[in-house]
This record gives structure tokens, C-alpha cells and sequence, in this order.
């Protein structure tokens, strides 16, 4: 966690010394794929399977709530006044070393970013180790990408733990396109101008902080499979807000919408964590749930630009979007109940013929014994 830190600043330097910007992008990308793992790992490790989804209730509101400022403090980085303070500092620069140094766009944008990740560093430092230890993976290459298709494999095979990465992983693609169809949708339905639309955003996202709240303090990891039908809800949801052609609607259904999404999603962690702590390991199982999920990411943006490109209204594509959310989890439940009956089936079964059984070694003996006992006599 702290050498990824150490690389998102690394990739903020890059920017100051005038790097390509996607360059500097993909290696704090990278870094923050790589310290997913490590921190969700590390909550499975130092806390109880009772108290996951109340520590993963906590982690979701922590880090909505750092998008949140993170937005808000990006606007404020780019705008005219810390411009006026960037033109200061460049003039400064080029007064002490002369033409060494060229000007620097967003100078003191980046230094602001650079101290927030110092800070993630201190913070980091005070981070208690867990005490696990596992054996050293090996570096090569084919083995990685064995090794990681077999981590797949099992974490998709298992009941819990493939349901819990089926659920989240199309939910993150679901939400990622979302975030796009609801500021063209404010724009195109409500006439909101671009920077309000954005607010709408931000009150998902509020949702999404008072159900993962509402989740840490009432559902615990054994009962998260019941929760399905309220992802075939959160579906059904998406579909009527397309209906609203008012703000003062809009902002309690998309409320609503963040807040289920939220109350699902934490659990499903919760439970995802778990199973790959036993099957994989604390960190393997969060990599593997990462790779899906971004998989799901690309892939449900690549489709939504497709349809835009083909001249689909907006509102059409979130009815399509919510309709695949019902129709996804309405799927994952009914396989979820024909499986539970299936085992229900079985242990009747085979209760039913130890029953038999028994009773036929029971009755051999009562006979035996009667004969024996007339033999006697």
C-alpha cells in the first residue's frame, strides 16, 4: 500500500515534468489497481467474517465520500483563481532559474495533489500490519497468467463466491455507464445546463453513501443472498426514473436508486471477500473481483457508445440498461432458489434412505432374533 502511494505521486511528477498526460494517468491506474487489493485484503484479514459488511459499510462511505470531495476539490483546482495563483508561481520559477524551466500548466494544482498523497502516506504509516503471511508467488509471466485464470476459475465456480462477483460485477458496469446516461439524460429530459447536471450525479452518490451505511448496521454475510430481489428493484427503478421530467422528482428517485445500489453492493463485498479468503486468499480473490469488474466496465461503456453512435435516444438506452439489471439478478435469483432446492432434494433423498436402511437392518435383526429365540425353545 505505501510503495502504491509512493507511484500515484510518481505519476503526479510525471505530469509536472511535463509527461504525457495518459502516461502519468496510466501509472496512477495502475497503482490504484494494484492497492485495491492490498486494502480490501487487509480488512479481511483483521476483522471477524460477523463485522465484514459493517467494515466494508464503512470503506464504501469512506470512499464515495473522498469522490465526493475529490470532485469538488478538482473543480476548484481548475478554476480561474488557482490559475491566478499558477501564473505567480510560474513567474517565480522563471525569476530564480532563469529559461531552465518552462511554465508548468496547473503548477500549484499538482503540488496540491502531491500533499494529499504525502498525507495518504502518513495515514498509511499508522495502518496496523495483520500478521498473515502467504508464499511468495512466482514472477514468470505464464505462471502469473495461469495462476490468475485459475483464481478466476474458482472464485466463478464456487455458489457464494460466483454469485457475489456475478452481481458486482454487473453492477459496476451498470453504474459506470449510468454516470454518463445521467448527465445526457439531465441534459436532453430535464434541460439542465452541464455543471447542474453533474449535481444529480452527486446525489446518486449521496444514495450510494446512506445505503452502504444502512447495510454495515443491518445485514450480516449470512443472509446476503436474500438481497437479489433488491437488485431486480434497483433495475425496475432505473426504468421508471426515465419517466421524470422534473427535477424536483428526479433527485429523490435517483436518491433512491444510489442508496439501493449501495445496499446491495456492500454486502455482496462482504460476502465476496469471504469466500476468497478461504478459497484464494484475502488480496487474490479482490484482484480477480477488480479484473471482472473493469472488464464489465469497458465493456458496458464500449456498448453504450455504440448505441449512441447508432442514434438511440438516451432515454431508450437506460430503459435497456435498467431492463438488463432485472432481467440479470431476476436470472441469478431463480438459479440461486433451483439450486437451493436441488440440495434440499438431495438431503431429503438420502435421509429418506438411511431411513430405509436402518429400518431394514432393524428388521433383519428382529427377525433373526425372533428365530433364534424359537430355535432355542
Amino acid at each position: 500500500m505505501a510503495w502504491m502511494n509512493a507511484a500515484k505521486a510518481l505519476g503526479v511528477l510525471g505530469m509536472l515534468a511535463a509527461a504525457h498526460p495518459a502516461l502519468a494517468f496510466g501509472v496512477v491506474g495502475l497503482a490504484a489497481a494494484t492497492y485495491a487489493p492490498a486494502k480490501y485484503g487487509l480488512v479481511t484479514e483483521m476483522v471477524k467474517p460477523d463485522n465484514l459488511v459493517a467494515a466494508n459499510g464503512w470503506i464504501e462511505v469512506s470512499a464515495v465520500g473522498a469522490v465526493l470531495l475529490g470532485a469538488v476539490l478538482g473543480g476548484f483546482l481548475v478554476s480561474d483563481h488557482v490559475r491566478a495563483i499558477d501564473s505567480v508561481l510560474n513567474a517565480a520559477l522563471l525569476t530564480s532559474f532563469g529559461n531552465i524551466f518552462d511554465a508548468v500548466p496547473y503548477l500549484f494544482s499538482l503540488l496540491v495533489l502531491l500533499l494529499v498523497y504525502a498525507l495518504a502516506g502518513v495515514l498509511n504509516a499508522r495502518v496496523p500490519t495483520s500478521g498473515a503471511r502467504y508464499a511468495r508467488p512466482s514472477i514468470d509471466p505464464t505462471q502469473l497468467v495461469r495462476d490468475f485464470y485459475a483464481a478466476n476459475r474458482t472464485l466463478w465456480c464456487d455458489r457464494e463466491g460466483g454469485l457475489s462477483l456475478a452481481v458486482t460485477t454487473v453492477l459496476w458496469g451498470v453504474a459506470a455507464t449510468l454516470q454518463f446516461a445521467v448527465l445526457r439524460w439531465s441534459i436532453d429530459v430535464l434541460g439542465l445546463e452541464l455543471a447542474h447536471a453533474a449535481y444529480l450525479q452527486g446525489t446518486v452518490a449521496v444514495g450510494v453513501v446512506v445505503g452502504a451505511g444502512l447495510a454495515g448496521r443491518s445485514v450480516r454475510i449470512e443472509s446476503v443472498h436474500r438481497l437479489l430481489p433488491v437488485g431486480v428493484l434497483l433495475g425496475l427503478l432505473v426504468l421508471s426514473v426515465t419517466l421524470i421530467d422534473r427535477v424536483a422528482l428526479a433527485v429523490p428517485a435517483l436518491l433512491v436508486v444510489g442508496g439501493l445500489g449501495g445496499f446491495l453492493l456492500v454486502p455482496m463485498n462482504a460476502l465476496l471477500q469471504h469466500r476468497g479468503f478461504w478459497l484464494l486468499s484475502a488480496g487474490r480473490s479482490i484482484a480477480v473481483q477488480g479484473f471482472n469488474e473493469n472488464l464489465s466496465v469497458l465493456c458496458s461503456l464500449g456498448l453504450y457508445s455504440l448505441v449512441l453512435a447508432a442514434g438511440a435516444p438516451i432515454v431508450g438506452v437506460m430503459i435497456g440498461f435498467g431492463i438488463a439489471v432485472a432481467i440479470v439478478l431476476a436470472l441469478l435469483l431463480l438459479r440461486l432458489r433451483f439450486a437451493d432446492m436441488r440440495v434440499a432434494r438431495a438431503v431429503r433423498t438420502n435421509v429418506s434412505a438411511d431411513v430405509h436402511l436402518r429400518a431394514q437392518h432393524l428388521g433383519a435383526a428382529h427377525k433373526w432374533t425372533d428365530a433364534d429365540r424359537r430355535e432355542k425353545h
